[in-house]
């Protein structure tokens, strides 16, 4: 398992992409689907809502569990996933591609986001 280099993490297993013009991408780590098992719902933030680094923001629901969705960053919804919304199986087939859970004009991000090797090292993987 390879955790993208550019991104940056949360030790709740959610991943960042660098803002562009302000707006940055987030969704769950490859450890963190593989841990879930297959995610059969997802419950998202809706654009407009606002997020709190570090607090729930919506749910993913899988064969085995229901997992709280945690924000990575302070701001607000600017897009939602609806593709993962139709299809939540995406969380496990391109954690880091296709299935992105929600984009976010950053007002505030937290300074203990991991870079990858960080992440690497702390989930084991």
């Amino acid at each position: 398992m390879s955790n993208p280099q550019q991104l940056r993490y949360s030790k709740e297993h959610e991943w960042l992409s660098a803002a562009e013009d302000g707006v940055a991408t987030v969704g769950i780590t490859e450890h963190a689907a593989n841990a879930l098992g297959d995610v059969v719902y997802a419950q998202l933030p809706e654009v407009g809502d606002t997020v709190t680094a570090g607090e729930t923001c919506g749910e993913l629901e899988s064969t085995k569990s229901v997992s709280d969705l945690y924000s990575p960053v302070t701001g607000e919804v600017t897009a939602s996933n609806q593709d993962v919304v139709d299809d939540p199986s995406l969380v496990n087939s391109a954690p880091f591609e296709g299935g992105w859970l929600f984009k976010v004009r950053v007002a505030e991000e937290p300074k203990d986001l991991l870079s990858a090797d960080e992440y690497t090292e702390f989930s084991g993987n």
